[in-house]
């Protein structure tokens, strides 16, 4: 019997331990990193499960344990292009249901909101009125192309 050491492969339902670096390759913030683990604990990714764009779950697959690697996606592979739909006015009394009391905004805070089916999502605070407020509930990353760099240290 040998005992030959074989890396393990990602796979579409495996579950990884890397370290990774998201930068932001086009748009307002081109240039900033917007995640990046490699000076602190790594990160646990569970394929398929939603955590991850599947463009970006996309490019691990086939990569093997012990592996380190980088990738471009474009945005409209990996958060999708930026909809205008997506921005959106929300009367007052919506956005004073879904926070604290008292809770005092800003421009640019996130807001949690809870969804009819009782799911949550959340949106980014554009501008603020007596009455009403404007959200963008797109995806932070959408209509940015990525650059990403891993280092897969275990894979499941």
């Amino acid at each position: 019997m040998t005992t030959d050491s074989v890396n393990a492969i990602v796979r579409p339902d495996s579950y990884l331990t890397l370290h990774y670096r998201i930068q932001l390759v086009t748009g307002p913030a081109a240039g900033s990193i917007f995640a990046d683990t490699f000076d602190g604990n790594p990160a646990t990714l569970q394929m398929g499960s939603g955590q991850w764009a599947p463009g970006i779950e996309n490019a691990l697959l086939g990569h093997a344990e012990g592996e380190r690697f980088s990738f471009d996606l474009a945005a409209v592979d990996a958060y999708g292009d930026r909809n205008a739909d997506l921005v959106q006015w929300v009367s007052r009394a919506t956005v004073d249901q879904n926070a604290e009391p008292g809770t005092e905004f800003e421009a640019g805070d996130v807001v949690e909101f809870v969804a009819p089916n009782g799911g949550r999502y959340s949106g980014v605070l554009k501008q603020l009125n007596d009455d009403t407020a404007l959200f963008d509930f797109n995806h932070p990353l959408a209509g940015a192309n990525l650059h990403v760099d891993v280092a897969l240290l275990g894979v499941l």
